[in-house]
């Protein structure tokens, strides 16, 4: 009785007593517990994004890839943003940027790929390659370990093993006709990338130079190439800017200076973190008196919308074409820890009459870059009457013409797509590849012959001799490509020019293509009247 009675005294002190140990072991797990995933915390110190990274990468059951989590939320974060911020992996942002810096890591040759075999088309004067020993023609069927012909690899695969690394070593095994196979160790060097793809003469008092990209060194390479053709007595200028899609802002500032008076408005910028900047010319500009047209169509922009812009505003020059892209978007490229890039749209750019030419993009992205097509269908790039613009968009030059924001920059003079000499026959044949294959292998065929000749004249003196479009169609049909004799008389003059056109580029790179192909470019001729 009295041991029950101790038991029924003494169980719930016990038990109390086990729950309170129980509770006093158990808050030192937790407690221990909490503090280890509290250490492991301490480093963050930011959003939520910034939690749940944190989280995945010390406390998920599984191991997962931290960075692609990371590339894909970035990608999320600016997924509804205007079109123009994006975000830039480090793999890719050298390739990206080779055209702003104007330079980048090679060999120093220019190639294509002809039935699987890689041919040198054109040696780069100066450059690693033909201090090498290497010359046009040559066949590369090496590169490193890696043999690259009668092999099935595309040309960015070819590119991207010759590219690489200043100072560093590729090999290279090479067949050049008549000769045993060599191999040649080439160090790779700093390659230009020409942003002023070519300046000439188009007749005694017209000089005409094509800008690809406003890139570090494009105002050096512009003002060279204008004060080159004024030596050889130019008073009007045509700059073409079609197809450049824009780069660095003070570059294009730069440009337009050289042709206004000192005082006029280039540009003003503005964002909510950006407050109104005015950049005005200096009146130090070396072409003030320079007769001058701009050129621009359905793929100019940005920059390219800059110049042609501030040109226009200012009443200083006539531009020629179709209505510009439409990218008034101001971005600045921001560094990442790892190596990628942020293009962060930071402000709007407005030309000098006040007006912003971005397009609208309210209705997303994907509609945004199909504007282009929707332009197709509208019949825009063949009319200038499909054009409506918004009339509360109106605005007016220095010298009180209208001109209307709200999408690019309308031309003064409106030259439509040339249609003419098109036929299926010329669609097929250059879908084809094949007009450019027989080029390459004409040029090819005739390689030293041809390699004394100096200037596009020459070339065209010396092609005269040859059935070319006849040449080009037999050449086509052995290879699939059936004979229409309707569509080749629709497409006879077009074919003979892009014919001697590329075989000019293969000769003598862009001073031997812009020159040839201009003879038939409706825009260029339209500037010239």
């Amino acid at each position: 009785m009295y041991k029950k009675n101790i038991q029924t005294i003494l169980m719930p002190t016990i038990v109390a007593l086990a729950v309170v140990i129980g509770m006093f072991i158990n808050s030192l797990f937790i407690r221990r517990d909490t503090r280890d995933r509290q250490e492991l915390f301490l480093p963050i110190q930011g959003s939520k994004v910034d939690m749940v990274v944190n989280m995945l990468k010390h406390s998920y059951v599984d191991t997962v890839d931290i960075k692609k989590i990371e590339e894909t939320a970035v990608e999320a974060l600016i997924k509804d943003l205007d079109p123009h911020t994006v975000y830039i992996p480090a793999e890719d942002l050298e390739k990206v940027n080779e055209d702003m810096v104007g330079n980048f890591g090679g060999i120093g040759v220019q190639f294509y790929k002809y039935q699987d075999t890689v041919t040198i088309i054109k040696v780069v004067e100066g450059g690693p390659s033909e201090a090498a020993g290497i010359k046009d023609g040559d066949r590369i069927i090496q590169v490193n370990d890696t043999v690259i012909a009668g092999v099935k690899m595309n040309d960015a695969k070819i590119m991207s093993m010759m590219r690489g690394q200043l100072g560093t070593d590729v090999t290279l095994t090479l067949l050049r006709r008549g000769e045993k196979p060599m191999v040649k160790k080439v160090t790779r060097g700093a390659i230009p990338v020409k942003s002023v793809e070519v300046a000439y003469m188009v007749n005694d008092t017209t000089g005409y130079v094509k800008v690809k990209t406003f890139g570090m060194n494009t105002y050096n390479e512009f003002m060279q190439a204008v004060e080159g053709l004024q030596k050889q007595g130019m008073t009007k200028l045509i700059v073409d800017l079609r197809n450049n899609e824009g780069g660095i802002l003070p570059i294009a500032l730069k440009m337009v200076n050289e042709f206004l008076e000192a005082n006029k408005l280039i540009l003003y910028t503005q964002g909510k973190a950006s407050p109104r900047s005015d950049y005005y010319s200096n009146g130090k500009g070396h072409f003030k008196d320079l007769q001058l047209s701009v050129l621009i169509n359905e793929i100019s922009a940005s920059a390219s919308e800059i110049f042609a812009g501030a040109i226009q505003d200012n009443d200083r020059g006539t531009i020629v074409g179709r209505r510009s892209f439409g990218k008034g978007l101001v971005q600045e490229q921001r560094m990442l820890p790892d190596g990628s890039a942020l293009r962060l749209t930071v402000a709007r750019y407005y030309i000098p009459s006040g007006r912003s030419i971005q397009r609208p993009y309210d209705e997303g992205k994907e509609k945004y870059y199909k504007d282009f097509y929707l332009r197709a269908e509208h019949g825009e790039l063949e009319e200038r009457d499909s054009i409506h613009f918004d009339e509360n968009l109106k605005y007016e030059t220095v010298g009180g013409r209208t001109v209307y924001g709200g999408g690019g920059i309308m031309p003064d003079v409106f030259v439509p797509t040339d249609t003419v000499g098109y036929s299926r026959y010329l669609a097929e044949l250059s879908r084809s590849m094949k007009l450019y294959e027989y080029t390459f292998d004409f040029m090819d065929r005739h390689r030293e012959e041809i390699r004394q000749i100096k200037d596009y004249k020459e070339l065209l003196d010396y092609l005269r001799q040859y059935n070319l479009v006849g040449e080009m169609v037999d050449y086509a049909a052995k290879r699939g490509v059936k004979k229409d004799a309707k569509g080749l008389k629709i497409s006879y003059k077009v074919l003979e020019n892009q014919i001697q056109a590329y075989i000019g580029r293969h000769v003598l790179n862009d001073e031997g293509f812009y020159p040839i192909f201009g003879m038939m470019d409706a825009t260029l001729q339209e500037a010239l009247k």
